[in-house]
């Protein structure tokens, strides 16, 4: 590892960009480039262009995206495709325009059709239909992956351009979207049942039968994982992938219903009161457990499980809510 090497992570501010910072700052990086949204509009080929041209990294992390649970997909369709798609299409070109050799996409879990065998190996991919409610997003990342095998493919050998990909499964922990109707399941979960209790409520409803399980992974331990695929050394990381197959699934291997895992929250925020469930609301898909077998065999495997994680994660949002707040309007 180069500890001096230019990193540019794009989407810095967001949960996976941000654990990704923290994670190469922890190792001794000093030179991390990045750029908000304000400062950079990824959706922008020129602006990115000239972006990259004038600051010359060595590696890029593939953080940005546009992100939401099913509802946000749902309202959303055509932002969640076009918005990624642009995002993606622009970094990774730029990057191979000018001699980046070295980037990670981070794409997500929802790639894999609604009713692929579980758990989800990295050969089910574009074998059946994609779930509905967030397919959008979902094809957007499966172009990501394409793209970057399409540069490996074609000039892989002749320019050296190592270009990898990574599938998390649902994450959680600092830097989630809280006080949102966009929010994913924990921290919306978190932050139903804080407000019961604050407000002395009977009752929390949640969406869909409780019946769908997921798996779920701690960014930290993520942003560990990102790392460690990136400075993987090529001939290893090729032994587990192939060219036309080069993403690697990112997971904690395994999987919880919807209603433990509400129950579980419950208990660790101290709600007391009775849960029940909107069967006339979507559940999604009914299962989604990753094979992680892959990333396990190159030497990787997670650290925090889900009752440290989420008893961490709780602790944070008390600790942050006047910003967990601020940021969720903001993001809305």
């Amino acid at each position: 590892m180069n500890y001096k090497e230019k990193i540019y992570i794009a989407g810095h501010n967001g949960m996976v960009g941000s654990a990704i910072i923290r994670r190469l700052r922890e190792l001794g990086y000093q030179q991390l480039i990045t750029q908000t949204r304000s400062e950079l509009d990824l959706t922008n080929q020129e602006a990115v262009s000239n972006f990259i041209k004038n600051e010359r990294p060595n590696q890029i992390y593939i953080a940005a995206a546009r992100v939401g649970g099913i509802h946000a997909n749902a309202t959303y369709p055509a932002n969640f495709i076009y918005e990624n798609i642009m995002i993606e299409a622009n970094i990774i070109h730029q990057a191979f325009t000018y001699g980046v050799k070295k980037l990670l996409f981070l794409g997500s879990s929802c790639i894999y059709p609604r009713l692929a065998k579980q758990p989800m190996s990295e050969n089910s991919l574009l074998t059946g239909k994609l779930e509905p409610t967030n397919e959008s997003y979902a094809i957007a990342k499966i172009a990501g992956i394409k793209l970057c095998e399409g540069y490996n493919r074609q000039y892989g050998d002749k320019l050296n351009i190592d270009y990898r990909s990574v599938m998390p499964t649902n994450l959680y922990g600092p830097g989630d979207h809280y006080y949102s109707e966009n929010s994913h399941v924990i921290p919306a979960l978190i932050t139903r049942f804080h407000e019961a209790k604050t407000h002395g409520l009977n009752e929390v409803v949640i969406w869909g039968s409780g019946k769908a399980k997921r798996e779920f992974m701690h960014v930290d331990d993520l942003a560990d994982a990102a790392v460690f695929i990136m400075h993987l050394e090529k001939e290893k990381y090729y032994k587990e992938t192939s060219l036309m197959e080069s993403h690697v699934n990112l997971g904690f291997g395994d999987d919880i219903s919807i209603k433990s895992l509400a129950k579980k929250i419950a208990r660790i925020v101290g709600y007391k009161g009775i849960i029940n469930f909107d069967i006339s609301k979507p559940d999604g898909a009914p299962r989604k457990l990753m094979d992680s077998s892959k990333i396990n065999k190159l030497g990787w495997l997670p650290k925090i499980n889900i009752e440290e994680g989420l008893h961490k994660t709780y602790k944070e949002f008390l600790n942050d809510r006047p910003s967990a707040l601020q940021k969720s309007k903001q993001a809305s």
